[in-house]
């Protein structure tokens, strides 16, 4: 693997895995190096991202002798059902898979969650190669090995560890991202330049205007300053029994608000933008020392749609209590005490918690 354009996740144990910034045209030719083989490979993707990049896809794949299956699924985050789960089981056993055939998982964070989720199901474990074809997949939810679906009582609630033998990115894909799955993106960045990366920190504040209109040079060095955030995280705590946890940021509000608004008015993303702002005003109110200004308006510039009004304080702190990421009943929150420096804490105060919800629901 091309070392100038790839970066590795390494576990302890000695395993890990390339994340690798090359053309889809090289998929073939990256899988054969981490030792997959050609035979069948079944691509799962969504309708919009399949009209544009599955074609591609299986021209490179059929030219290195592999014998692909695309399957294009609805888009959007409804699609992480069991029903599509078991499609998905369902068009691979038929077609007659074994432990050795892959399943590429080429799509956004949605793809990539399902797909995974079916790989490491499937016959107790198949190969899974990622090709994320958003900003959001390529700089956080391809990186980690977490996969599956959500249930009716909440996200991501129902799902498996598993990591992949390959992450391939493909920064052209991008170009033709709709502007709000790239402002969606943006809130991974920005987090992660908050919890790990002063350099990455300043980088975006010195240059959002050519990072947000996807300026290739300026966006090659964002990513890989963010996937670097996320790897080094992963690397050292591969199941979130430690830091690993502090990728969470802004995420225990942001899971409530999607609940909140039932997956419908926010992208995950925006979410999670909402989600750090509140999480920065807490982290304020508990250190006052904070840079809260410098930090919220990093965060601000992440354009995100109008909290709907009717959604009241109740709602949201009620979908907070089934938060997967809450230990005995107690609800885990990450904060900053400066960029760089996250930190997990449960002894939060109830009304320290609505005080910094009011402020996002009213701003």
């Amino acid at each position: 693997m091309r070392s100038d354009a790839t970066q590795y996740v390494r576990f302890p144990s000695g395993q890990g895995y390339p994340v690798a910034f090359r053309p889809l045209s090289a998929l073939a030719d990256s899988m054969r190096e981490v030792g997959l083989r050609p035979g069948r490979v079944l691509v799962v993707s969504d309708r919009n991202v399949a009209n544009l990049y599955a074609k591609p896809v299986d021209q490179t794949l059929q030219a290195d002798g592999w014998e692909p299956r695309v399957l294009a699924l609805p888009p959007g985050e409804t699609t992480k059902t069991p029903e599509h789960l078991q499609a998905i089981y369902d068009a691979a056993l038929t077609w007659g898979i074994d432990r050795k055939t892959p399943i590429v998982a080429l799509g956004g964070g949605v793809i990539g969650d399902l797909a995974g989720f079916a790989a490491a199901t499937l016959l107790r474990g198949v190969p899974l190669v990622h090709v994320p074809t958003t900003l959001l997949a390529q700089v956080d939810s391809a990186l980690g090995g977490k996969t599956g679906i959500n249930h009716a009582t909440g996200k991501n609630l129902v799902g498996a560890f598993y990591q992949p033998s390959l992450v391939l990115s493909d920064l052209h894909t991008l170009a033709t991202l709709p502007e709000r799955e790239w402002n969606s993106g943006s809130a991974e960045v920005v987090k992660h330049a908050i919890i790990g990366d002063q350099r990455l920190f300043d980088l975006l504040t010195e240059s959002w205007g050519q990072f947000a209109v996807r300026d290739i040079d300026t966006t090659r060095e964002v990513l890989r300053r963010a996937c670097q955030v996320k790897i080094d995280i992963v690397s050292r705590d591969e199941r979130e029994q430690g830091p690993r946890a502090f990728l969470n940021f802004g995420h225990t509000f942001g899971h409530a608000l999607e609940a909140a608004t039932e997956y419908e008015t926010l992208a995950h993303g925006e979410a999670v933008a909402i989600g750090m702002r509140a999480a920065l005003y807490l982290s304020r109110r508990y250190n006052p020392k904070l840079n809260y200004a410098e930090l919220d308006a990093l965060v601000s510039r992440i354009p995100a749609p109008p909290i709907p009004a009717d959604i009241a304080l109740g709602e949201v702190m009620q979908a907070m209590r089934t938060d997967k990421k809450a230990e005995s009943g107690r609800l885990r929150f990450i904060l900053v005490k400066r960029i760089g420096s996250p930190y997990v804490t449960d002894q939060i105060a109830a009304a320290d918690v609505e005080a910094a919800w009011r402020h996002v629901l009213v701003t």
